[in-house]
């Protein structure tokens, strides 16, 4: 069981709330460009297991692809059971289609409840961590730097920072901490 999300990475900064000195107001240097760069995600509820794919774009084909690399990753395991939105990547019929050949089961999370996603969960920890209020020198290091951050949190913390830790998870019936 795997949560599933994808989320836009862009070289101008997500500004948040910041210090700076009594009557100055806090600086963000920015270049003016805003390349982009997409990073899909999983998390197993289990195990906290992370895969990290980057991309271009959000689209049908990308979701495909990231679903070959999750059965890759994943190949002993018999059917694969995702829990994702229904965003238009992964709804297309061709994608439908893809996850039953590959032996995955896609659960849909209510739309408009990122907070029922783990995944989503760590993309919000993240964003605040590694791109607010600062421009990275590209989008390549940057998003290079988000998916590492992910890749490299120990277990417990990404299990933690995504919420399934939480007594208040609302999948906790299902875990066996």
């Amino acid at each position: 069981m795997l949560f599933l999300d994808w989320t836009l990475w862009r070289l101008f900064p997500p500004w948040r709330a910041a210090w700076s000195r009594r009557g100055e107001q806090a600086l963000v240097p920015i270049t003016g460009q805003n390349a982009k760069r997409v990073l899909f995600g999983a998390i197993h509820l289990h195990t906290g297991h992370r895969v990290v794919l980057m991309g271009k774009r959000a689209g049908g084909a990308e979701a495909r692809t990231f679903f070959e690399e999750l059965r890759r990753r994943y190949r002993q395991a018999g059917r694969l059971w995702l829990w994702l939105d229904r965003a238009s990547a992964h709804t297309t019929s061709k994608t439908l289609r893809w996850a039953e050949e590959l032996r995955i089961e896609l659960v849909w999370l209510p739309k408009p409840w990122p907070e029922l996603n783990a995944r989503d969960q760590l993309w919000k920890e993240l964003k605040r961590l590694i791109a607010a209020n600062r421009q990275a020198a590209s989008i390549d290091t940057l998003a290079q730097e988000a998916s590492d951050w992910i890749l490299t949190l120990n277990t417990q913390d990404a299990l933690r920072k995504a919420g399934i830790l939480s007594p208040n998870f609302w999948l906790k019936n299902l875990l066996h901490y």
